[in-house]
């Protein structure tokens, strides 16, 4: 595999092995097996951004008066898990300072959509900006961290994926825009047409346990922008921030903030190939009856069953690969 694992997600991986490849065979089975996987694998993805959401929800519920800010007390905690991941090599010092970058780009989009009144942060805190706390920066960290993590943990290559040098202006000109569209005209949907033109023909293929599946490029960036909107939800519910009209109880946020988050996802995306470079994907290593549909989600490789007997499919002797 291109992109290696931490040493830790190696014995994850290795014990992982040992307890998947000893579940039974069949088609119903190899489905439910990969659906498994890749739900523990999107959540292993996640971890950075799981333990600052569950830390948003239940300090909402309940924060007792101990003289430190709930924001402040955010921060210390973000920056502890982060330092944790690095510590304990759940993730690589390159991810890491993939990361850092979108931190600070995102923090000072923060500075500026908070002085503009495009959202506020309605608790004190100490450890802030130019009335931004310094854990918001860490909001941003987890779309990155997640963006970084899913390059390892699914072993993704593309097709036809763009030049980078062309994703690198798009993702400038998305960052430009967020700051413009409050003086000029709004040219997300320019952003949007471009996007469509230089990723629409673009493939991801992705590693689950015992098959690739495969998706159109798209479709897994509206999928990420979805579940991102669907945390901001969340933490607008905790008070992490609030938009205008949540000032007097908790509202559902704007639908049109899921094509922010697809257009800033796409400079994380942008930002990841720092680290991990789009590597082609090799279709020579998968069997030709293994052919997914446009989602990936259903394999129809064979049950090695239905070959001559003694015949040997690439599939079998693929599996014996570490992820």
């Amino acid at each position: 595999m291109a992109n290696q694992f931490t040493s830790v997600e190696a014995i994850i991986d290795q014990a992982a092995h040992g307890v998947l490849a000893k579940m039974p065979r069949g088609r119903l089975a190899d489905r439910s097996i990969e659906f498994l996987v890749f739900g523990l694998k999107q959540a292993w993805a996640c971890l950075f951004g799981g333990l600052m959401l569950a830390m948003i929800l239940m300090t909402r519920l309940w924060w007792p008066d101990i003289g430190l800010y709930r924001y402040d007390f955010w921060f210390l905690a973000a920056l502890s898990i982060q330092l944790g991941m690095i510590v304990f090599r759940l993730e690589t010092l390159e991810e890491a300072r993939v990361i850092l970058i979108f931190h600070v780009v995102g923090t000072g989009m923060e500075i500026f959509k908070t002085a503009m009144g495009s959202w506020v942060y309605p608790d004190p805190a100490l450890l802030r900006i130019a009335g931004v706390p310094l854990f918001s920066g860490f909001m941003y960290a987890c779309v990155g961290s997640y963006m970084v993590r899913i390059q390892r943990i699914f072993d993704i290559s593309f097709t036809r994926y763009p030049p980078v040098w062309m994703t690198a202006f798009l993702a400038l000109a998305i960052y430009i825009n967020f700051f413009s569209h409050h003086y000029l005209f709004d040219m997300r949907w320019v952003l949007f047409g471009i996007t469509i033109v230089l990723y629409g023909r673009s493939w991801m293929h992705y590693r689950v346990f015992r098959f690739t599946h495969r998706m159109p490029m798209l479709l897994a960036f509206f999928l990420v922008a979805l579940f991102i909107w669907i945390a901001e939800n969340i933490a607008t519910w905790g008070r992490a921030w609030i938009y205008p009209g949540q000032e007097h109880g908790w509202a559902m946020v704007s639908w049109s903030k899921l094509g922010s988050w697809y257009l800033l996802m796409l400079i994380s995306v942008v930002l990841v190939t720092l680290v991990h470079k789009p590597r082609r994907h090799e279709p020579a290593v998968e069997a030709p009856h293994l052919r997914h549909n446009a989602a990936g989600l259903a394999p129809t490789a064979r049950h090695p069953s239905s070959r001559p007997e003694g015949q040997i499919s690439p599939v079998e002797r693929f599996e014996g690969r570490r992820l």
